[in-house]
């Protein structure tokens, strides 16, 4: 088992040497809009994972997405090669790439915050007129019978 700040370390290596391959060494027009956006390995160092974002995609076209992976998947290889090249380990993990789901996550809470702040604001708007249903203090104390009442049990308890 290596050191994690070791493992930290040759992930981001990893994820450096790849996005700089694809950018400048694989010429994939499918790998033109592919952003790396972290690398995670195991404590063995056998395994990566590069998780990847295609920006500018459709939501509703999955067909960027998969293009994509493809490309990935053919130059997976190549890149292995380039990252035993970069790294000088004595076993150069095997590559795997997945599609990062944070951006999209991101945008869903984006969703549902503006959903929220628009509730907000027309709770305020309903709530700008409104006034109270019954009387503006509903705990009204009646000033005469309590005080005595306190006073009387205080004096039967001193005279006991």
């Amino acid at each position: 088992m290596a050191d994690p700040a070791r493992a930290r370390r040759l992930a981001k290596r990893i994820l450096t040497i790849v996005a700089t391959a694809i950018e400048h060494e694989i010429k994939d027009p499918r790998l033109e809009f592919v952003t790396f956006t972290d690398a995670r390995i195991t404590n063995d160092l056998r395994d990566a994972t590069v998780f990847y974002t295609v920006r500018g995609r459709d939501l509703d076209s999955p067909a960027d997405l998969d293009s994509a992976a493809a490309a990935l998947e053919k130059a997976k290889g190549q890149l292995r090669t380039r990252v035993g090249a970069g790294t000088g380990v004595r076993y150069t993990p095997s590559l795997a790439f997945k599609l990062d789901s944070v951006p999209d996550t991101a945008r869903h809470m984006e969703e549902l915050l503006a959903k929220a702040r628009a509730a907000d604001a027309e709770l305020a708007r309903a709530r700008e007129n409104a006034t109270y249903a019954g009387d503006p203090d509903p705990y009204k104390l009646d000033d005469e019978d309590e005080p005595d009442a306190a006073a009387d049990d205080q004096g039967d308890s001193e005279s006991r």
